[in-house]
């Protein structure tokens, strides 16, 4: 049986991202969890890695397009996983080792250069290693990892496909 085309596939992966930020959104609108720095950095890749897979669905791409496409969700979901797996430690260290929470994004974008804000934003804080919601034993931190590993798998086999 053969494989979905990859403009389907680009879709159905487009579609995924939409639904991880719809459930992002509910959790934090419906449910009320409030998302911390190095989330928003999820969040943007997750944005990024569906922008990416809509633009290759639209296109519908040759063997090239498809690897050009194919490299640049692996990039963004390895970043996005990196932060993931960040933010997974940081869950696990005792709270006491942990630096001190810090003020909001949009009051460190106005107050502080743009390069310190990435740098303490990536570094994380006591507010990015609270456990505030789980299910089936995993952290939202943990499911984001599991997804950015998919969308490695994904674009690996989107880069490996010749037809």
């Amino acid at each position: 049986m053969p494989l979905a085309s990859p403009r389907q596939l680009f879709l159905l992966a487009f579609l995924a991202c939409v639904a991880i930020m719809g459930g992002a959104l509910y959790l934090e609108h419906v449910v009320g969890l409030e998302a911390c720095p190095l989330c928003v950095v999820q969040r943007i890749f997750f944005i990024l890695i569906g922008l990416t897979c809509l633009a290759g669905a639209i296109q519908g791409p040759g063997l090239r397009g498809r690897r050009i496409y194919s490299v640049l969700v692996f990039l963004l979901a390895l970043g996005g996983g990196a932060t993931a797996a960040r933010q997974g430690w940081l869950q696990t260290v005792p709270l006491d080792q942990l630096p001190a929470c810090l003020p909001s994004l949009d009051y460190m974008m106005q107050a502080l250069p743009f390069q310190e804000v990435i740098r303490l934003v990536l570094h994380g804080t006591a507010d990015c290693a609270q456990v505030s919601w789980t299910l089936f034993t995993l952290s939202i931190p943990e499911w984001s990892l599991l997804a950015f590993v998919a969308y490695l798998g994904f674009s690996i086999v989107q880069f490996l496909r010749r037809a």
